[in-house]
């Protein structure tokens, strides 16, 4: 199915290994077949808490998701049988995480876009294409001599991004699971980092298939908002990441008014709605489970006051539900 053009990243067969192995949590990949060539798949996560419930998902923690397929039978068939399964499981619902919209029938979460666009091969050609004043803040980050860096240490990325989830309010996911994706996916998962002078004050994980890079996981310090960090950190990914060949840079999904949606429109990237749809197995209505649910907020007010040392141990064990 690597040739399909509805695949991504996020419907690579190594995500059962890290799903399983990092949470615990039951994978189910489904196939459709015709004379023996695979003609359709669809990952599928269950995902059982008493907190946040109980789903089927397609696919947990990845923002693309539902069936890839060739041809419209094979995605009939393999959206059937998801449909089974959730029946046979007795799960709450089935979450389809798709980009393009599938089933007008089905209820739809119209909270999150994506933000993708293409680069092009010459480095001053894409800075020009960034708004001018998110290209000032670029050259500040520049001229505070901020340097980049493509390193194999997960640590030194996860201490950065564990205080910056925290920050925010955010459990943060394990150590485990980052080790696992760098191991899993190999080259295809990139780590980069940014210091002034001896000490890291952001990085991001990125994920590349076919000819995009994906910056998924992110996180800086309080110390790089006045360095401008994050800006020049995403500008050097995407000065490296097109030095390379890559033709397309997806900024990935954020919520509707949110920071990091304003962050990535000021870039010039223009939002592009992402079609959840879900079939509702055993409960009416669509599940509501982000930090922007007023039910939440006392718990997210409260997160930003725990020492990192404490969310880094408790957060985990939380996360690890938040798919």
């Amino acid at each position: 199915m690597d040739s399909c053009p509805e695949a991504t990243f996020f419907h690579r067969a190594g995500w059962k290994e890290v799903i399983e192995r990092a949470f615990g949590h039951p994978t189910h990949y489904l196939y459709a077949e015709s004379e023996g060539m695979i003609q359709g798949v669809l990952p599928l996560g269950h995902v059982r808490s008493r907190l946040f419930g109980n789903a089927l998902i397609s696919t947990p923690f990845c923002v693309y998701g539902g069936i890839a397929a060739n041809c419209h039978a094979a995605r009939e068939r393999l959206e059937q049988g998801a449909c089974s399964l959730a029946d046979q499981l007795g799960v709450e619902y089935l979450e389809m995480r798709n980009v393009a919209p599938r089933n007008s029938n089905w209820p739809k979460k119209d909270l999150y876009v994506t933000f993708r666009r293409d680069i092009d091969r010459d480095p001053e050609q894409n800075l020009r294409n960034v708004p001018r004043k998110q290209r000032a803040m670029i050259r500040k980050g520049i001229a505070a001599g901020l340097v980049s860096q493509i390193v194999d240490d997960v640590d030194r990325f996860y201490a950065v991004y564990s205080e910056s989830l925290r920050n925010l309010g955010t459990p943060v996911l394990s150590t485990k699971y980052f080790r696992l994706l760098k191991e899993t996916f190999g080259k295809s998962c990139e780590v980069l980092t940014v210091a002034s002078g001896n000490r890291t004050i952001a990085g991001v994980m990125s994920f590349y298939f076919r000819e995009q890079v994906l910056p998924y996981y992110g996180g800086s310090t309080p110390e790089a908002r006045a360095l401008k960090g994050n800006d020049f950190m995403y500008w050097e990914l995407m000065r490296r990441s097109a030095e390379r060949g890559i033709r397309v840079f997806d900024y990935g999904r954020s919520k509707k008014g949110t920071g990091s949606y304003d962050f990535k429109k000021n870039w010039g990237f223009v939002p592009r709605p992402l079609n959840y749809e879900y079939y509702l197995a055993n409960c009416r209505d669509v599940p509501n489970i982000n930090p922007l649910n007023p039910k939440y907020r006392v718990f997210v007010n409260l997160w930003r006051h725990i020492p990192v040392s404490v969310t880094r141990s408790i957060g985990p064990m939380i996360a690890k539900n938040l798919s």
